[in-house]
């Protein structure tokens, strides 16, 4: 099985680096924005603002990823870094997709329409 760090081909100039970086971005924005729309179905369902974060389900992505990293050639650290901070963003992200969504009639739990 080839490591992801395998597939990083030599630059030679910035250009290489750029247009390598460029086609991995190409395939992250799609992945990133799908990740999205599930936090926007996890406002939906939880429809309760002190059910957003769960530090529960942090800690179990990271302990997730974090080994994923390293079987893939990659900085754990780095990774730990980057997935702390996105779920920072996805988790505000959660509780303005929770606004929305009352603002359009999601009534929150326990009361009724």
């Amino acid at each position: 099985m080839t490591r992801a760090i395998d597939t990083v081909k030599h630059c030679a100039t910035m250009r290489d680096v750029r247009d390598g970086v460029n086609a991995l971005d190409d395939v992250l924005v799609p992945l990133l924005v799908a990740r999205g729309g599930y936090m926007t179905q996890a406002a939906r369902v939880k429809n309760d603002e002190s059910l957003v974060r769960d530090e529960a389900r942090i800690q179990a992505i990271i302990d997730r990823v974090r080994p994923m990293a390293e079987a893939e050639g990659g900085n754990a650290d780095l990774i730990e870094r980057l997935y702390r901070a996105m779920m920072e963003c996805y988790i505000a992200y959660e509780h303005d997709e929770l606004a929305r969504l009352r603002a359009e009639g999601l009534q929150p739990k326990g009361e009724h329409a």
